[in-house]
């Protein structure tokens, strides 16, 4: 099976090509779909965090396979590229270089802060930096993501993407409070160049959530701000049997 992949369903949305570079995520998230997805329990899924089999020379088996076709590919949808364990390992930071030196674009996926901005260096205009963003308050971020980057970091890290020239985009998905995604489109609004919106998938919180309202929130909001932005499918839905 290819490292990097097409992603099918709503990852689609996303990107077009991903990898996954890691087994296992220590951030925690309560939201979280892949071990679902991967048959694992959220307790190993959160512990067992290793590095992918033989995952470089496989990573750089596909990338030559890639080579000229103009391709970007989205690090990562079922792990965290800038887990704890990035550190140390520094599997992302050689995937990034493998990645370039076949002609391939990066888009970095992650909400592990700080961490991330050790690879600015390797970013440039044609790759992309992106954050998952579900709440400003802190507290709030630690119930639903206890150990991923608090929501300040983030969007510092951010900030300092766009100070860099590499182009931001965020993820509003999942979508908990929906008048904090909309202050966080408000507080971002001026270095995030992109701004991709959905709902909150598998959670019984969703039945209380008046998606229409939000996604049309949303879009005036963004429209008026003069920002790009993507409604995701299943929001979109939302507002068209509403209209």
């Amino acid at each position: 099976m290819p490292v990097i992949y097409e992603p099918r369903g709503r990852a689609r949305e996303y990107a077009p090509l991903a990898a996954n570079l890691y087994s296992g995520c220590a951030h925690g998230c309560k939201y979280c779909y892949a071990p679902d997805v991967l048959r694992r329990s959220r307790d190993d899924f959160r512990s067992g965090i290793a590095v992918r089999s033989n995952i470089l020379a496989e990573l750089t088996k596909d990338a030559r396979r890639l080579s000229g076709a103009n391709a970007r590919v989205l690090l990562s949808f079922t792990t965290d590229p800038y887990q704890p364990i990035e550190a140390e390992q520094r599997i992302t930071r050689q995937a990034i270089e493998i990645l370039h030196e076949h002609g391939l674009a990066v888009e970095v996926l992650t909400k592990g802060g700080a961490r991330a901005a050790r690879d600015f260096d390797l970013l440039g205009k044609g790759d992309a930096f992106a954050t998952t963003l579900t709440f400003l308050d802190a507290g709030r971020s630690r119930e639903w993501e206890p150990y991923a980057a608090a929501p300040e970091e983030r969007i510092d890290v951010m900030r300092f993407a766009h100070q860099h020239g590499i182009p931001v985009w965020v993820s509003l998905e999942p979508v908990i409070d929906p008048e904090e995604s909309l202050e966080l489109i408000r507080r971002t609004a001026p270095f995030v160049d992109l701004f991709k919106v959905g709902t909150l998938n598998h959670h019984p919180l969703a039945k209380a959530i008046d998606w229409a309202g939000f996604g049309a929130a949303a879009e005036t909001l963004l429209q008026a701000l003069g920002k790009d932005y993507y409604i995701k499918d299943d929001l979109r839905a939302h507002m068209k049997r509403s209209a």
